[in-house]
């Protein structure tokens, strides 16, 4: 189990009540059923991931337009080389990708779980199964 920081806890579940359109669509629309167990709104050390699979140690971010400030870039990049000292590889995905290609990025996604598992566990990797499936309906 990693570390967090107890006081985010409440901060990560006000989180998952009120995530964004793209966060929401990534989530009801792939993650929610994915094969391997993704989590909302993960605390991890002293930050809040949006996506986080501990099985395959990686955190998706969803990036809207303040993160692409150079102050704000900044931070992530921080933020990213510390998450990654805890051997959590973080992906940053844009907003825009998840409106405009969004089988794209599930396919990405996929890609980057099955490449992330141990060997044993990676000959039951979702990508084994065929083609990724998307739901087609909202929640």
């Amino acid at each position: 189990m990693r570390d967090y920081d107890r006081e985010n806890i409440s901060r990560a579940k006000e989180l998952r009540k009120n995530m964004t359109p793209w966060e929401r669509k990534l989530w009801y629309e792939f993650l929610r059923s994915y094969p391997v167990r993704f989590q909302r709104q993960k605390a991890i050390g002293h930050y809040i991931v949006d996506f986080f699979c501990a099985k395959a140690g990686i955190a998706l971010e969803l990036d809207g337009g303040g993160h692409y400030t150079p102050e704000q870039a900044q931070k992530d990049e921080l933020r990213t080389r510390i998450l990654a000292r805890s051997g959590v590889q973080v992906v940053r995905i844009c907003n825009m990708d998840i409106d405009q290609h969004f089988r794209e990025v599930c396919e990405t996604i996929d890609e980057l779980v099955y490449n992330s598992l141990p060997q044993s566990a990676s000959l039951t990797a979702p990508s084994q199964r065929g083609p990724i499936e998307i739901a087609t309906t909202k929640e």
